[in-house]
This record gives structure tokens, sequence and C-alpha cells, in this order.
């Protein structure tokens, strides 16, 4: 095993059990507590995307993130208005892809940081709500993380043993289709596990899981379109092997409002 893979491994484990500690031991505030200071300061790193350098105009995109987050999260006291956040945040995942797909070097400061705030205020919301409103909500949010980062997990070891086809060479050459469809299959016996465990119906559940693995994905090709811009490798180096907190939570933006605008149009929230 490589020095990087050592890091990466013994990051995880530790990260891992922390985040069970929080979901499962500590009350939900804890959770919220945790959530919020993971995009806060996600939205500081984002800042480099913005090519901002000085501290004071980074603090004041931190600010204007939690300001939005405050007010997303009176805006969405019913569930109608909840829904309606959630689906904008589709859109825009989708309109992130079409500008990966068309337009991946077309790429300013302005763009970048109305990225964020779309990347990061519908995330937020989805893993909050998702924590307080459902029963069981910290293993529902548990179940988030797994299937993301299984999927994670899966596109990296199938895309180093099998990959050969270049899924986006513009914006992250390492990625390749053979990965994604690794990830893919291996999220996928995680969503069948989740179905029967929080009985939902398989047949509705499974696409729902692959679609919220599909938008991960562009969560993640996302962010590495604006470190390109930025000419960043990682996001930053808070974490041993693994980078920054974006570079653990890319993936999650993009899957987290699916799943949850998913779960309520199937009825299993309210």
């Amino acid at each position: 095993m490589s020095e990087t893979l050592r890091k990466r491994v013994l990051t995880a484990v530790v990260l891992g059990a922390a985040l069970l500690a929080i979901l499962l031991w500590l009350p939900d505030w804890a959770t919220v507590a945790v959530v919020t200071a993971m995009v806060l300061f996600g939205a500081w790193e984002w800042s480099a995307f913005l090519l901002l350098v000085a501290p004071g105009p980074r603090l004041a995109y931190v600010g204007l993130v939690g300001m939005l987050l405050l007010l997303v999260w009176r805006f969405s006291s019913t569930p109608d208005r909840r829904d309606l956040i959630l689906a904008l945040a589709v859109l825009w995942w989708l309109a992130a892809l079409a500008w990966i797909v068309f337009a991946p070097r077309r790429v300013s400061p302005w763009t970048a940081g109305v990225a964020g705030v779309l990347a990061l205020v519908p995330s937020w919301l989805a893993l909050v709500r998702l924590r307080l409103t459902l029963p069981h909500g910290a293993q529902w949010v548990l179940f988030a993380l797994v299937l993301v980062w299984v999927a994670d997990i899966g596109a990296f070891f199938c895309g180093r043993q099998f990959g050969r086809v270049r899924l986006a060479p513009e914006v992250s050459p390492g990625k390749t289709w053979e990965g994604l469809l690794g990830g893919i299959t291996v999220s996928a016996l995680v969503a069948i596990a989740g179905s029967q465990w929080f009985h939902v119906s398989m047949a509705a559940f499974l696409p729902l899981c692959l679609a919220a693995v599909g938008f991960s994905v562009v969560g993640d090709l996302t962010e590495s379109l604006l470190k390109r811009f930025a000419g960043m490798k990682d996001s930053g180096s808070i974490f041993p092997g693994h980078g920054g907190v974006m570079d653990r939570i890319d993936s999650l933006t993009g899957a987290a409002p699916v799943l949850l605008l998913g779960l309520s149009l199937l009825g299993v929230i309210q």
C-alpha cells in the first residue's frame, strides 16, 4: 500500500468513527452544528475559487453563505417551500452538468461565486432537514454519507484497476467511465440494503439512490472544474491524503438535495 493510500485510509477511518459518534450518540443539534461548520468551512475554501486572496473578502463570502443558510431555513418551514428549494437545486445541478459538458472553460470569479452558493446552501438544508424531519434522521444522514462515499470508493478503485475511457478529460482527467460504472454498482448494493433497512419500496428507492449518485458525480466534477480554473489541486489540506473539506463533501452537495426531494416525492418524508 502506498503512503498516500495509507494516509487516505487512516483519515477515512478516523472521520468515519467521528461521524458515527456524532450521528448516533449525540443529540440532533450536534449534527446540525457539525454540518453547519462543515458548510461554512467549505465556503471558506470555495472562496479561493473566486481568486480571492485577502482574508476580508473571503470571510465576506463565508458570511454571505451563512446569512443565506438562515434565510433558507426560515423560508423552508413548510414542505412545499422546502421542496421548491430542493427542486431549484436539482435544476442547478442539471445546469452544472451542461456547463461541464459544453463549456468547461467558461469560468469566471462571478460564476464560481454563484456556483458555491447554489452548491452549499441547498445541500446544507437537505442534510439538516434529513436529520430533523425524518424518523431515525441520524440513520438517514448516515445512509446518505455511506451511499456517496461508497460510490466514490468504488469509482476510485475500479478506475485504477480498469479505467481506460476518460469521463471528463477537460475537467478531471483521472476520472473514467469504468470508474463511474464501478461506483454505481457498489452504491446499488448500498441502496438495496437501505431499502430493506428503512422499509422503502426497492422499485422506487433504487432508482432514486442511483440518481443521487449520478448527481454526486456532477458535484464532484463541478468542484474539479473550479479548482482547475483557480489552479488548485485540492481545496485545502485539512485532511491528510484527502485534501480539504470541499474535497470530501463535493459529491454530497450534488446528492443530498436529490435524495431528500426524492424521499418527499415518495411520501417517506412529509
